[in-house]
This record gives structure tokens, sequence and C-alpha cells, in this order.
């Protein structure tokens, strides 16, 4: 489960965490109904995806330092490499979640 504790909401009720190459490069590729959670510093893509994401960037304390809603197909997000933890998402898990800039996020 991911929760914004900031907002006390629930983000996700079930995620998966991606570990390889493979795994981190389909992302939601195949699976745009659950939250996956993995580590990269170079931007993600949305390539072969069928429809948009929601994506949400995290510091080492899992604070949201960056975002973006509604990500198209086709299309890359790049951020500050200094952060490397990401949540892609269902399109509109942030604006239903309330989440934002700056909240906190937890893992159960």
């Amino acid at each position: 489960m991911i929760l914004n504790k900031t907002k006390k909401t629930i983000i996700s009720k079930k995620h998966y965490n991606l570990d390889t190459l493979l795994e981190k490069t389909l992302g939601l590729i195949g699976n745009n109904f659950h939250a996956v959670v993995f580590k990269t510093r170079f931007g993600i893509h949305t390539f072969f995806l069928k429809t948009s994401i929601d994506v949400v960037i995290l510091n080492a304390e899992t604070k949201v330092v960056d975002m973006k809603e509604r990500l198209r197909p086709n299309n890359v997000f790049l951020w500050n490499p200094r952060y490397n933890l990401v949540l892609e998402l269902p399109a509109g898990t942030i604006q239903n979640s309330k989440t934002s800039l700056g909240d906190l996020i937890e893992f159960r």
C-alpha cells in the first residue's frame, strides 16, 4: 500500500517494486491498474503505452519533489538526477489522492 501521509489519502492499495532493467524498462506497459515503484536517475518514457500515466518523484525521505499528471504515451519525463525514486501510477491518481509537491509518502 502507498499512502500520502501529509494528506492522509491512499495513493495505491497495491504496488509492485521493479528491480531488473527489463522490469524498469517495461514499467506500466501492460499493467495500468497498479502502481509500480523503482529507482532510476535517467528519466522515464511512455513509449508503447496505450494510456496516460501519473508520475511522482521522491527524495530519500520519500517526500514528493517532482511529478507529472497524465503523461501521455510516447513522451519522456526528466527530473533532477539527484532524485531517483519513481512512482508510476494510473492516470488520475495524483488528483484523486490530492498529492502535491512536498507531501510525505509512506510505503506499507
